[in-house]
């Protein structure tokens, strides 16, 4: 949590949060300024006295000279004109914030202050009013403003714990991109192109949808940001990571063009002319409070950041390719020479040898838990000695190796794989193909992928119970199309040439029916309200449908959630009562302490032991309360994330205007405590009965 202002409109200060519920701002400008004799420091410290969870600066007011700072916890928003010592607005925020961007999104005139809390996205302008809302997949954990769209208006992009990067038009979402980990920061780069890390040490690029190209690392990114350091035009990717290295990667390629290294940790990398002289400087801070700053690059040292000879690298780079080639050679030569002497012991291999794959759905049996399974074969003698297989997400460390034991060789392997989640995967294969004696072998590479709904069986079974919980919409489109996106996104056998099917999930036990009715009405039966959604967006997406409205029922999900809304009431007045027992109490200490003073000035120590007696019994009642305060506030919290999430499933279960309606509809419902209304929006999408 490292930012920079220029809080009087004209000196860049670094502004950083303390373990210790402290915010510090270092301001080296002021010094020319002070009186004689006087010996404040360059630092200042602001006591927020809470655990500080956000922090950015910028221009958040249309009148204000300098940047107004923004610090976030996780029960309040706080924006505090530094110049002026004066707070701009102090607003209690009931989902937290875990992460904060200010400036313009969308048509939405004035400057917002985002936050990013439980499952929610909020934005404030200068006033402290509530502009925008909006609920999202998970607990937010970075944002960042953009043109990603390249509209000229800025988008919001969101990680979240979900794993997911979500862009947000306003309250639209416009798209998504599956990650494999938690993304903890993104940073825009430039255009439509941004940085991105991730929980488990993976650092990498986007442009638009589509990834250019990701590094992982076994420490983990504490802070990204863009800055151009070899002065070429092109911003680069910075990275600080957590055992204290600083790079500077290329966003074409992920190179590595500069890197230095901190005694601990980085805790923040930011940029700004610290020094007045017109130049922006690369600015990093590590957790033990070192600052360094850096220049971009001269001309003359452009194109050598890292202080390496080029032609040493080019010399390095060209006598490991002569190494590699030599190695070929030599074992083309041995092949040569093996089938001139007719031996077996090497890799020649027929001529017409191919790499066959199959992906088929297995349920579970006694010995194998349910897995999708992928069949790797060739069609003659040959045996495969040894299976790589490359997938985001599925394996842990995402590679998979398949050695098949000297007793078991043959030209088949079968590879279990179970998917976390309904999300396509590519599957890299590798296979080494050989001979039964070969001493080499030759490597086939091809790439499968792994349909969205790969874990759910078909089945016929007329026994099995029918689910509760339904979404049907219209469609105007051939009942084939449906068959030709049953086909693309699930594991079926040959000739399923109807979509009127049922499915048995492999993952949770359930039923899954889709039956497609006259006049183009469309059924999903299932009790998993995330699974209902999923296939929504996907048929739509399909499809090509911009706007899709439904009807949907879930009678246990809407029950627990009615349940939930019960306690929300209920934890909101114990709340309230606690705090004024709290308030109450503190008074009641106030006139306590007067009293003690008062007894023993009069020398009546009695009197005096009495009272901070009192005074130590009811300051232990009060560590008490504190406690069940705290323990109530934990069990609101993960209330209102249940309701947020259930407004973001009833929000997927539509596509387009109706799901910002519902959306919106939603947050009225909850703003006025309407409950029948709200599960009227869920289940009709509108408010009207």
């Amino acid at each position: 949590m490292v930012t920079i202002g220029k809080f009087d409109g004209v000196h860049p200060c670094l502004t950083a949060a303390t373990q210790a519920g402290k915010v510090f701002i270092h301001n080296p400008h002021a010094r020319g300024q002070r009186s004689a004799g006087h010996t404040d420091s360059d630092v200042s410290l602001l006591n927020i006295n809470q655990a500080v969870t956000c922090l950015t600066a910028g221009k958040l007011g249309p009148n204000t000279t300098g940047d107004t700072l923004l610090v976030g916890s996780q029960t309040n928003l706080l924006a505090y004109d530094v110049h002026d010592n004066a707070d701009v607005f102090y607003r209690e925020v009931t989902d937290g914030a875990n992460a904060i961007v200010l400036g313009t999104l969308g048509d939405i005139p004035t400057p917002l202050a985002i936050i990013g809390g439980n499952c929610a996205l909020q934005g404030f302008d200068y006033e402290g009013n509530d502009h925008f809302w909006t609920v999202t997949g998970d607990n937010v954990r970075s944002l960042v403003l953009c043109d990603f769209t390249g509209n000229g208006k800025n988008e919001l992009l969101v990680g979240s714990e979900d794993f997911d990067i979500r862009v947000f038009k306003e309250d639209e979402l416009v798209a998504e991109m599956t990650e494999n980990e938690t993304v903890t920061s993104l940073c825009h780069m430039h255009d439509s192109r941004f940085g991105y890390a991730l929980a488990n040490g993976t650092v990498g690029v986007y442009d638009r949808n589509s990834r250019y190209w990701r590094i992982k690392s076994k420490n983990h990114a504490m802070s990204i940001h863009a800055f151009d350091l070899n002065a070429d035009g092109v911003v680069e990717l910075i990275t600080g990571w957590s055992n204290g290295k600083i790079d500077a990667r290329s966003d074409r390629t992920g190179e590595v063009i500069f890197k230095d290294n901190f005694s601990s940790s980085v805790a923040g990398v930011v940029e700004g002319d610290y020094r007045l002289d017109g130049q922006k400087q690369l600015i990093c801070a590590s957790v033990e409070g070192e600052v360094r700053g850096y220049l971009p690059a001269s001309k003359d040292q452009k194109t050598n950041l890292m202080d390496s000879n080029a032609e040493q690298d080019l010399i390095r780079e060209l006598s490991q390719r002569r190494q590699n080639l030599l190695l070929e050679l030599r074992n083309y030569e041995e092949n040569a020479k093996g089938v001139s002497e007719a031996k077996s012991d090497v890799g020649v291999i027929p001529a017409n040898t191919q790499l066959q794959t199959a992906l088929s759905v297995r349920p579970a049996t006694e010995e194998q838990r349910a897995h999708v399974e992928l069949n790797i074969s060739t069609p003659n003698e040959t045996i495969i000695r040894a299976v790589l297989i490359f997938a985001e997400g599925i394996f842990e460390g995402e590679s998979h190796v398949v050695h098949p034991s000297a007793q078991n060789l043959s030209g088949c392997v079968r590879v279990p794989i179970i998917p976390p989640k309904d999300i396509p995967v590519d599957l890299h294969i590798k296979a080494f193909v050989g001979g039964k004696s070969s001493t080499q072998f030759h490597v086939f590479e091809i790439t499968r992928q792994l349909p969205r709904f790969s874990m759910y069986d078909l089945t016929d079974d007329p026994s099995a119970a029918s689910p509760s919980g339904w979404v049907t919409f219209t469609i105007n489109d051939r009942p084939q199309r449906v068959v030709m996106w049953l086909n693309q996104n699930f594991l079926l056998p040959e000739g399923v040439d109807s979509p009127d099917v049922t499915f048995h999930s492999l993952r949770t036990d359930g039923v899954l029916s889709i039956t497609n009715g006259s006049n183009g009405q469309i059924t999903f039966k299932t009790d998993d309200v995330d699974l209902a959604g999923d296939l929504v967006q996907s048929l739509a997406s399909f499809l090509g449908i911009d706007d899709l409205s439904v009807e949907a029922d879930f009678p246990a999900y809407f029950e627990e959630l009615r349940i939930t809304l019960t306690e929300v009431d209920e934890f909101h007045m114990v709340h309230q009562k606690l705090t004024a027992e709290m308030a109450d109490h503190s008074n009641y200490i106030r006139t306590m302490l007067v009293q003690a003073e008062d007894s023993r000035l009069m020398g009546d120590l009695s009197s005096m032991k009495k009272r901070y007696r009192e005074l130590y019994d009811l300051n232990r009642d009060l560590i008490n309360e504190y406690k069940i305060r705290s323990n109530n506030h934990n069990a609101l919290l993960s209330c209102l994330k249940s309701v947020n999430q259930a407004i973001q499933r009833a929000g997927r279960l539509r596509v387009g205007k109706p799901k910002n309606q519902v959306v919106s509809a939603c947050r009225d419902a909850i703003k006025s405590n309407n409950v029948n209304v709200l599960f009227r929006v869920m289940k009709a999408g509108t408010a009207s009965s």
